[in-house]
């Protein structure tokens, strides 16, 4: 699990094919700090599983369905990346709860640079966009942020702060980005089809505890 807070921008060292994926090392100093082979780190926001550290860089096997899910598939040489370590439980939840399991990709439509931040406007697949509402949370690349509004794009703006610390600042009309939406939405999304589809105990608890008028 992770907040959605970047610790570190890393830059992909090397990608090396490998049996049903892709070995991908990263240059990288802040989230080497207490990493051992075996624990998770997010890349622009996929959850991967550390296989090798060195004194400056880490590696991570990417299977072929990380590679066709995200945009770990586009990585090269020198390609720069949000790291993120797996939080602590007694960590601060500065962002909100964020998996690390990418829904889709994501597409960059504008980009509107103000002195006082960045708004970023991007389309989503169908499959996602009912999980995602106004003052609702988004990882993009990993970044915790919160939806300024949802009409034909979905609106989001970055301060500073995020922009400075984040590849925000590289990424131009058209890019690709990673996004996964919030676990909560979901959640009740498939509690409502379960109600939808006969559970009427589930519904009737609902009712008694006032979350359901339908």
């Amino acid at each position: 699990m992770f907040t959605g807070i970047i610790e570190e921008i890393g830059m992909v060292q090397s990608v090396k094919p490998s049996a049903n994926g892709k070995l991908i090392s990263i240059h990288a100093h802040m989230v080497i700090e207490g990493t051992k082979v075996g624990d998770s780190i997010a890349i622009d926001g996929a959850c991967q599983t550390v296989t090798q550290i060195g004194r400056d860089y880490f590696t991570v096997f990417a299977s072929d369905v990380t590679l066709a899910i995200t945009t770990l598939g586009s990585f090269r040489t020198g390609t720069q990346v949000n790291l993120e370590r797996a939080m602590q439980p007694q960590g601060r939840l500065g962002g909100h709860l964020v998996q690390g399991h990418v829904d889709a990709t994501g597409k960059i439509v504008s980009l509107q640079k103000f002195p006082e931040g960045l708004k970023v406007n991007l389309t989503v697949p169908d499959s996602i966009s009912m999980f995602i509402v106004p003052k609702g949370s988004i990882a993009i690349d990993g970044i915790s942020l919160t939806v300024v509004d949802k009409k034909d794009t979905i609106e989001l703006y970055c301060i500073p702060e995020t922009i400075a610390n984040t590849t925000l600042a590289q990424k131009k009309v058209g890019d690709s980005i990673n996004v996964e939406v919030d676990i909560i939405a979901k959640y009740v999304y498939y509690m409502l089809q379960s109600i939808k589809g006969g559970d009427s105990s589930l519904e009737k608890k609902l009712k008694e505890e006032g979350f359901w008028s339908v």
